[in-house]
């Protein structure tokens, strides 16, 4: 009697959530599903908190650590006690990151990597229990940051997953997991397209699938390109042209007898919510408050203090989310952004989203099209293209793919799950060497 295949599990850790999927022996994968206010989700944010006790009579380095919505959460009941970090993988790869301190203890990427899996198991109540010594985890072809270090992003992981039990840590790229899942449903040998599309990457990989004649599914990998934007670069486009401006990015203030610019880095920190909580705390909120007396349009300035003083970074990018979202199925919506007396409200036509999200337009298809050259096709050459993640809902994103390769061969579902559930059932392979790779050693 043939043994049955062992479970395998493959993590789809992302800029924005993290998916987990399993198979039991089985060719079925399954997420794995965590319960939040009698809410059943999948998607878990990739986000950390860490709360400090001492204002409740604990000790200066107590902290309880919380990971996921239940994060959010923390951050949002107490936000001048709690350090909350969303976004991290953007640091994988980054060599000018060696270490963050929260509240007097140092940590390190694979540090917060490993705290945040560890919360993510506690919260999945047994689903993670009695774990396989296998792990298929999912990589960006290209990782975030201006000169990533791909060797030094998997050797963090690599050490992050060691600490959860794991002994056989191998990795694939996350498109390539993506059509994994895919390519199971091909009657056919095809050459795919994938198209990945997260908060912090943009990935595209080539790779052609056939069938021998055991039905055994093997693939040739034909190129990969990355580019390290997407939906999070989106989403302060949104608030750069919406928003910024009316809490003073492009007005004066006064200074002698000169009229000079607000200094914009005050604005930088708007592409991420949770940074806006560190710009309170810093030196720059006393040069912000100051201005307020100067400035040319202070009732402006008055609402840029007031947004940050009352910690609306989340609402903030709920509203955005709200825009974005609804511009996907509409020619023109209603952002609408209300916190204590800031009111922002205007009616956005997609056609000005697209315009402004232009140069990340430019910067996908070119990707796109460095793809197609360094495996010596042309559109003719692809048979399916399979898009995938959140960004590729953006009728723009999609109009890409659209216009290049025609409607009869874009595929899509499971954009949020194709990687996890194609990268578990790469676990599942003969041959893990045709898929995965290891750490470098």
């Amino acid at each position: 009697m043939t043994a049955a295949p062992a479970p395998t599990i493959g993590v789809d850790f992302g800029t924005t959530n993290t998916v987990i999927s399993l198979t039991h022996g089985d060719d079925r994968a399954r997420l794995v599903r965590f319960t939040l206010d009698h809410r059943e989700l999948f998607a878990f944010r990739s986000a950390l908190s860490f709360h400090s006790l001492q204002g409740q009579g604990g000790a200066p380095d107590e902290r309880v650590i919380e990971a996921g919505p239940w994060a959010i959460e923390a951050y949002l009941e107490d936000p001048l006690e709690t350090r909350f970090i969303q976004s991290f993988k953007t640091f994988a790869a980054s060599q000018a990151f060696t270490e963050t301190r929260i509240l007097n203890k140092r940590y390190q990427f694979e540090d917060l990597l490993a705290a945040f899996l560890l919360r993510l198991k506690d919260h999945a109540a047994g689903q993670l229990d009695d774990l396989p010594p296998r792990v298929i985890v999912g990589r960006p072809v290209t990782f975030a940051g201006g000169a990533p270090n791909e060797a030094l992003a998997l050797t963090r992981y690599e050490e992050a997953f060691r600490r959860l039990g794991f002994s056989d840590i191998r990795y694939a790229y996350e498109p390539v997991g993506a059509a994994f899942f895919f390519a199971r449903q091909l009657k056919r040998d095809a050459t795919v397209l994938v198209a990945d599309f997260g908060g912090g990457t943009s990935d595209f990989s080539l790779v052609r699938f056939e069938r021998d004649t055991d039905g055994t599914l093997r693939s040739t990998p034909l190129s990969r390109s990355g580019v390290g934007l997407a939906g999070d670069a989106f989403d302060y486009r949104i608030i750069d042209q919406l928003v910024s401006p009316e809490l003073g990015k492009g007005s004066d203030y006064r200074s002698f007898s000169n009229n000079l610019p607000i200094p914009q880095r005050y604005y930088a920190a708007f592409a991420r919510w949770d940074q806006l909580a560190l710009l309170r705390a810093s030196k720059d909120m006393r040069d912000i408050r100051a201005l307020e007396r100067t400035a040319l349009e202070p009732d402006k300035i008055a609402a840029l203090i007031e947004v940050l003083d009352g910690n609306h970074g989340y609402a903030l990018y709920r509203s955005v989310s709200s825009l974005k979202e609804a511009l996907s199925s509409q020619a023109e919506a209603r952002f609408h952004f209300e916190a204590g007396s800031v009111h922002i409200e205007k009616t956005v036509a997609r056609t000005e989203f697209e315009s402004w999200i232009a140069p990340e337009l430019s910067a996908i298809e070119n990707a796109v099209g460095e793809a197609l050259v360094q495996a010596g096709l042309t559109e003719t050459g692809v048979d399916r293209v399979f898009l995938t993640g959140g960004s590729s809902f953006v009728p723009a994103v999609r109009e890409i793919f659209l216009r290049r390769f025609g409607a009869e061969k874009i595929e899509s579902g499971g954009e949020f799950e194709s990687i996890a559930s194609g990268l578990a059932l790469i676990g599942r392979e003969k041959d893990l060497d045709l898929w995965t790779m290891r750490a470098p050693r």
